[in-house]
């Protein structure tokens, strides 16, 4: 069962997503399908979101880590679907590349989910004219790879707002399933829990610095360019569900 009548693995509270989404090909993100699961576009643009965040309030199976209760992370996802019997879909994500600042957290991760993290030097700004919501701000999340500092940055004002349903917002940020492929060929499913978020658009989005050495070649050429869109994201608590593999010949919806 992924989810169900099981306590969560962690919960904690995601603040000021950033996502900077980018159109790629998508012979980029096929290759990196779990089975089981099928390319998700938005009206047929194949995205990929870098995203940086707020990591507030860690606990993992219920105990606070102390040290560990806040910090940055960045990450580089995709959209993908798994149908689950008669018309319903899972809308999921794939991660290709996670980034946090503490060991602990980048194996607790590597160990339970087998996600790739990688643990580097992280700093944001989150500021400017004022906070998110009292005025105009700057939103930055910064990594530091290879001894160089490399950021996503945006800029917004005002208050958030609730997205439209159908928008790029809605098909980015309403995703409540992870997968992953496994090395046995197998696919790992996880879920996720946490209400709608209110999101600002991010103006003159910037990723600095090449990434080319971390994200791999060919997907850095695609994200060279501005993105597709841009949004900042209020956030909320989560709760993480532990993993679960998909048996081979499973029937649609036996996870649920």
């Amino acid at each position: 069962m992924a989810g169900g009548d099981e306590p969560p693995f962690l919960t904690a509270t995601w603040r000021h997503l950033a996502f900077l989404n980018y159109e790629v090909d998508p012979a980029l993100l096929t290759t990196r399908l779990p089975v089981g699961t099928e390319l998700d576009t938005w009206h047929g643009h194949a995205l990929v979101s870098l995203i940086g965040l707020r990591f507030l309030d860690l606990k993992v199976l219920g105990l606070a880590i102390p040290g560990h209760q806040a910090f940055d992370q960045i990450n580089l996802r995709f959209y993908v679907r798994r149908f689950v019997g008669e018309s319903d879909w899972r809308r999921g994500v794939v991660f290709i590349k996670e980034i946090v600042p503490k060991r602990l957290i980048a194996a607790i991760a590597r160990m339970w989910y087998r996600e790739p993290y990688a643990r580097l030097p992280t700093r944001h700004t989150m500021g400017g004219g004022g906070p998110p919501g009292l005025g105009p701000f700057t939103a930055r999340y910064d990594w530091k790879h290879r001894g160089r500092w490399q950021a996503i940055s945006g800029h917004g004002a005002g208050q958030p707002a609730v997205f439209a349903p159908g928008s790029v917002e809605d098909f980015i940020t309403e995703r409540y399933w992870g997968y992953r492929a496994d090395p046995t060929g197998g696919t790992t499913e996880f879920r996720t829990a946490h209400p709608p978020w209110r999101v600002w658009p991010l103006r003159d989005p910037r990723l600095e610095g090449d990434v080319a050495p971390l994200l791999g070649a060919e997907l850095s050429r695609h994200l060279a360019g501005p993105p597709h869109s841009a949004f900042l994201a209020d956030g909320s608590p989560v709760a993480v569900y532990p993993p679960h593999p998909l048996a081979a010949d499973e029937p649609p919806g036996a996870a649920a």
